[in-house]
């Protein structure tokens, strides 16, 4: 596998490379990442190799791997007898990808994690936003034809590829969720205590980068629709991103400092769940979204969902399966959550209805899946028939 992210950075990508090369190896497979070197004491070792990079202008989370370093492993590539290469990035990864998928003669797919013509607007706002789309999209066509197949994380996903126009055979495979990280019953009793939320009234919770495509304005705006039935509602966002500046900034104009809590990364050995369970809702508002872990993460903990059905999210989100799906309006929006938090009865079913709704996105058998493509790709890897 290669990405131009892994962790400590944090975002779907690194969340998804991490489920699928668990699961993997867990099935007896052996997985090796090449991914950049952000800090000395980043994981490395036999099956994470971490390659020199440098820093992107105007982008102080994200790190640019030497493609002349990747390409001088190609001699130790070789020696391991590796079956294919599995790109997850579409920067130096992707060209290296293909470049040792030909040295190394073997087959070269990618997963198509991110839906570039909703973000790049605004990071480029200066110019037109139909050029910026048409360009995106010329874009992933030319990367997705150089591939053996493209990998879609959600059948929205999918459409979307084959409405560019590309032609290389896209299978929709899904991140998966741990059932074991994502269905320990933490308590989440002490997590207000830890972060300085007040003890009293209804919490929020977002999950997610804090970046402009994340739309957690709207959650923002929002919320005093909410105040009007339930005053001492606040909202946690747990995530960091280019829009935090800006979004601290929004919830200071609108007089809402003392009920928008900005908290920062948490991790996910405790923290991340103690975060759901102490929720009451867990709202999101995404445009973009190719699939939405972080809504099958709040499922599986039983805190109930309050979410627009967009792109990715509508293959993650059934109504009354754990969540109570709304239209990206504010008095609708609000609407929804004030339903949850005025009906315990309502809250205690959709919670329950959650976990075992969760539990259909086993990360093993999306691993599963993918090695039945892996397999097609590459029969000979296996014998008759895959590991």
């Amino acid at each position: 596998m290669l990405s131009d992210v892994y962790f400590p950075r944090v975002n779907g990508v690194s969340t998804s490379i991490e489920s699928f090369r668990g699961a993997l190896e867990r099935q007896g497979h052996q997985v090796n990442l090449i991914c950049p070197r952000y800090t000395d004491h980043d994981e490395a070792g036999p099956q994470i190799w971490r390659i020199d990079s440098r820093g992107v202008l105007g982008d102080p989370e994200d790190r640019m791997m030497r493609y002349r370093a990747i390409m001088a492993l190609a001699t130790r590539l070789q020696a391991n007898e590796f079956d294919l290469i599995h790109i997850h990035t579409p920067f130096v990864a992707h060209y290296a990808g293909v470049a040792l998928s030909k040295r190394l003669g073997i087959p070269v797919i990618g997963t198509y994690h991110t839906l570039f013509e909703e973000y790049l607007h605004h990071y480029l706002p200066w110019l037109p936003r139909r050029c910026l789309r048409f360009a995106a999209r010329r874009f992933s066509v030319h990367q997705c034809q150089q591939l053996a197949t493209v990998v879609a994380p959600s059948s929205a996903m999918a459409a979307a590829l084959n409405a560019y126009g590309v032609r290389t055979s896209v299978a929709t495979i899904a991140t998966g969720l741990s059932l074991t990280r994502f269905t320990t019953q933490t308590v989440g009793a002490h997590f207000r205590e830890r972060h300085g939320l007040p003890k009293h009234g209804r919490l929020l919770l977002f999950v997610g980068r804090a970046a402009h495509e994340k739309n957690i304005g709207f959650l923002i705006d929002m919320l005093p629709e909410v105040h009007r039935h339930h005053p001492e509602t606040h909202l946690a966002v747990v995530g960091e991103g280019p829009a935090l500046a800006s979004l601290k900034q929004q919830a200071e104009y609108a007089g809402l400092l003392n009920s928008v809590h900005f908290l920062g990364y948490l991790p996910r050995d405790g923290a991340l769940q103690d975060a759901y369970r102490a929720a009451d809702v867990f709202v999101f508002a995404s445009r973009t979204e190719t699939q939405g872990l972080v809504l099958l993460e709040a499922l599986a903990l039983g805190t109930p969902v309050v979410s627009t059905a967009i792109m990715g999210t509508q293959d993650v989100l059934q109504q009354d399966e754990g969540c109570l799906i709304a239209e990206e309006h504010r008095s609708h929006f609000a609407e929804q959550i004030n339903r949850l938090l005025d009906d315990d009865a309502l809250r205690t079913r959709l919670a329950q209805r959650g976990r075992i709704y969760a539990q259909r996105w086993n990360e093993d058998t999306q691993a599963e899946m993918l090695v039945s493509l892996y397999h097609s790709l590459c029969p000979n890897a296996w014998g008759s028939s895959p590991a």
